[in-house]
């Protein structure tokens, strides 16, 4: 499958948080641990969002493996972003193309995934046939993933993500009925809008991939006063990884089985149900 991150929070070179961690995505496209595969190096993509741009995020894609990837590295090392996604590939049988590295884009949108769609080529057309028309010029690849993003553009992103990923949910899960399939949907997605961030884990079969949280700033500053890293960090500050980025307790929690962690939040608690609902 894949392995990917979702940072918010406050101004970060991109380089602090995929090159130097322990464990950091980079590392993980070559040594996964909690993956179906240990390698991912079909591709890799980041997105970000700049305090002077439009609101439109910048994504940087590349077919190659982000562990030798001197651009990646050197956009990495300049670019500082207060929300940026990044993905490491691999693949689950769509072709190795530019098209298909994740993050994708629409507007202000960003949207990444791990997982599958069980027998995507027999629900292929039927999915397709329920994106917006209007939309459906946009689908660029051939993935699985893209028309998941676009079927949630459909059923209305821009009004409410969480009920449009459960939409889009819905609508898989039917139609993998409808074909046969009795667990169609293995999924942890992150989207944003820039602002925030809604990350989602949930499959079919109640086994989803790996997905974990951060603990809050303030909580980790407590645990660890001694890490420089913390200090220039507000309180705000929170990631969501398919696996933890080290090895420190208490830093990293697993997010539950069908539920959705939104980034930053007012509310008191950290994730919340998540339950497919039918279009």
């Amino acid at each position: 499958m894949c392995r990917w991150l979702a940072y918010s929070g406050s101004p970060m070179l991109l380089d602090a948080v995929l090159y130097q961690p322990e464990h950091s995505l980079i590392d993980q496209s070559l040594h996964a641990r909690m993956g179906v595969e240990s390698t991912n190096g079909d591709g890799f993509g980041i997105g970000w969002y700049s305090a002077d741009g439009d609101g439109t995020p910048a994504i940087f894609r590349d077919i190659g493996p982000a562990w030798n990837n001197r651009n990646l590295r050197e956009l990495a090392a300049h670019v500082r972003s207060t929300l940026f996604f990044a993905h490491v590939r691999a693949s689950t049988g769509s072709a190795i193309q530019q098209t298909n590295c994740h993050p994708f884009r629409h507007g202000r949108w960003l949207w990444m995934h791990n997982g599958a769609i069980t027998d995507f080529h027999r629900l292929q057309r039927d999915l397709c046939m329920a994106v917006d028309p209007a939309l459906f010029p946009c689908i660029e690849g051939s993935t699985d993933s893209e028309v998941m993003f676009y079927l949630a553009v459909t059923y209305g992103l821009d009004q409410d993500p969480p009920g449009a990923v459960a939409r889009m949910t819905g609508l898989v899960e039917r139609v993998g009925k409808e074909h046969g399939v009795a667990d169609p949907m293995q999924m942890t997605i992150a989207v944003s809008d820039g602002e925030r961030v809604w990350a989602f884990r949930y499959s079919s079969a109640g086994r989803s991939r790996s997905l974990f949280y951060s603990s809050k700033a303030e909580t980790v500053r407590q645990l660890y006063p001694e890490l420089p890293f913390l200090r220039a960090v507000s309180d705000a500050t929170r990631l969501v990884v398919s696996e933890p980025l080290g090895d420190l307790p208490g830093v990293w929690n697993e997010l539950p089985e069908a539920s959705y962690a939104v980034l930053p939040s007012a509310a008191l608690e950290d994730y919340f149900p998540f339950i497919p609902e039918l279009p």
